[in-house]
């Protein structure tokens, strides 16, 4: 057992001491570096792609310092973070295990990707490094320095490794959630779904009521209540019982109708509309079967309506 995984179970402030380094410092690698920092975290080097954004970095973090490449500066700090889009952890880590085998020994490195898992380090594994993954449940848009009280953070990795994270998770005020390396990619898929895709469908609601006629502010008003209405239901009450809408009354006619008025909307709108309609009926309806057979139906009568083939497919414009 390596002295920071010994560090880490008995003196926890040794660790803070000793510090880590960050690769990578955008939306996330800031967050993390100056939440890290202002629980007495020691930052050492943070590495960047060019001086600019290191110095730029470091002020965001308050502290550390700046570095366009991989000195040994990098390696003064027990833990390794790389916080880097996924599409270039390979090549930084084919970077990085170029180094001597010797800076390797012992290290904790630790990648924020949601899909990837600790695989993805394996050279470093190789040369003595104990390695794992770490990825803050959390949006990060780059308004603002979000806050992490309370937030998940999916672990896995290494023994070392993955206690370690549990430190460091536990220090920014999260909790952590142990997965399977073999996980990552399906537990992305459904944070993916309960974020992005629910910005989206959000955003496809807004701009039908701006192609009626309201204004954007008006739009997000009117819908905004409802959502987080029907979120605060889900959280006290459940699924089933937060579940509204016609689907849930089993209305066919007048999903028939939404149907039909939405042949009027790019097609999309239309495939997302029965799409989500399916979804639902397959998490959240008791006869999930029966309810599907009834969709079906619907959707092959709209599909086939001599009269609504006629109708256009006006795109509504961009309300941006």
């Amino acid at each position: 057992m390596n002295w920071c995984l010994k560090a880490s179970a008995r003196y926890p402030n040794i660790v803070k001491k000793f510090g880590i380094s960050i690769v990578g410092a955008g939306r996330i690698g800031r967050t993390l570096g100056r939440r890290l920092r202002e629980e007495g975290w020691k930052i050492h080097a943070v590495v960047t792609r060019s001086e600019t954004t290191a110095r730029r970095a470091v002020r965001s973090i308050g502290g550390g310092s700046g570095h366009a490449e991989f000195s040994h500066s990098i390696f003064t700090a027990p833990i390794i973070l790389i916080a880097v889009p996924e599409s270039s952890i390979e090549s930084v880590v084919a970077r990085l295990s170029s180094r001597d085998q010797a800076d390797w020994r012992g290290k904790i490195v630790l990648h924020t990707s949601g899909a990837l898992s600790s695989e993805v380090l394996r050279p470093l594994r190789s040369h003595g490094a104990h390695v794992g993954s770490m990825h803050p449940l959390q949006s990060f848009s780059g308004v603002g320095m979000p806050a992490l009280d309370g937030r998940a953070f999916a672990i896995e990795g290494d023994r070392a490794a993955a206690k370690i994270a549990r430190m460091i998770t536990r220090s920014l005020g999260g909790y952590p959630l142990q997965l399977a390396a073999g996980a990552k990619p399906l537990y992305h898929a459904a944070a993916v779904l309960a974020a992005g895709h629910m910005l989206a469908l959000e955003e496809t609601s807004v701009q039908i009521l701006v192609s009626l006629g309201l204004r954007r502010r008006e739009a997000l008003k009117a819908l905004l209540p409802l959502t987080r209405q029907v979120l605060e239901n889900l959280e006290r009450v459940g699924p089933r019982s937060a579940w509204t809408g016609p689907l849930a009354r089993g209305d066919y006619g007048v999903i028939a109708m939404h149907q039909a008025a939405l042949r009027s909307t790019p097609v999309e709108y239309l495939d997302a509309y029965r799409a989500v309609n399916r979804l639902a009926a397959r998490v959240l309806a008791r006869d999930a079967r029966a309810t599907l057979s009834e969709l079906a139906k619907v959707s092959g009568k709209v599909a086939h309506n001599p009269k609504l083939e006629e109708q256009p497919r006006e795109a509504i414009a961009d309300s941006h």
